[in-house]
């Protein structure tokens, strides 16, 4: 598909190629992934065939994605909608460095503000629901930082389609910022979200954005189905035994 026939993301004015370039594996201090020349690479091929759609996260490879990000876009900055997200904690030892509480989103913000070098971000993600935070705290903190202009538009990430709801018609009444995007897991070998994810992104005007298109690499025709069983049989062995 041509990167460069854009289209509207959800019920926003805004033109983002269909593909987007996920930045998850840019950075290797996780273990794996692209060291900087690979994904400085990947990120030029990306934005030289019309991509202008890029999804990272604060805590990605512990924030080397950003980081790695903020170097490439350099003055391609107008041309690039930046999409990142929180929730995740940023440190392990800090019991609010993670989290959808406004103490968390604005911490967040500002790291992935100056991780990536920026004074916005075009899009931001709730990553997922962390079932304790109060969805009037959330979506009036969301809206706080649209107003203040360091996010322009607000996306969801792994939620559940009623908790999805809730916070759409709760930013409607309020007249806050909605949600424009959801990001959710979609392939082949993974349709559960067709049950009620997708009906609701419809009903509510969220562009749906899938991550894991091809099931962890499943349907990229490089596992046999030898490999499968192998990894259902590994899963099946003691690794223990009870006295």
């Amino acid at each position: 598909m041509p990167l460069d026939h854009y289209k509207l993301l959800g019920r926003s004015g805004l033109r983002v190629s269909p593909m987007s370039l996920g930045t998850m594996t840019f950075g290797s201090a996780w273990g794996w992934g692209a060291d900087g020349d690979e994904a400085r690479r990947i990120f030029d091929l990306y934005v030289d065939r019309g991509g202008n759609f890029v999804d990272t996260a604060v805590n990605y490879t512990d924030g080397g994605a950003e980081r790695l990000l903020g170097t490439f876009i350099g003055d391609k900055r107008e041309r690039i909608v930046l999409a990142t997200k929180f929730t995740m904690a940023r440190d392990p030892g800090n019991p609010n460095s993670g989290g959808n509480h406004r103490f968390n989103m604005m911490r967040s913000v500002e790291q992935s503000l100056a991780q990536l070098g920026t004074d916005r971000i075009d899009l931001l993600y709730l990553h997922t629901w962390d079932t304790t935070t109060p969805p009037d705290e959330v979506m009036r903190a969301l809206d706080d930082l649209v107003r203040s202009g360091k996010v322009l538009y607000l996306g969801i990430c792994n939620t559940p389609a009623w908790r999805i709801a809730q916070l759409q018609t709760l930013a409607d009444m309020r007249g806050w910022s909605p949600f424009v995007a959801l990001q959710i897991e979609y392939s082949l070998v993974e349709r559960t979200v067709e049950h009620e994810l997708l009906p609701a992104a419809e009903a509510l005007g969220l562009g749906v954005l899938p991550w894991s298109p091809l099931g962890g690499g499943v349907l990229t025709g490089k596992y046999s189905l030898a490999d499968v069983e192998d990894s259902q049989e590994a899963r099946c062995l003691p690794t223990g035994r009870v006295s």
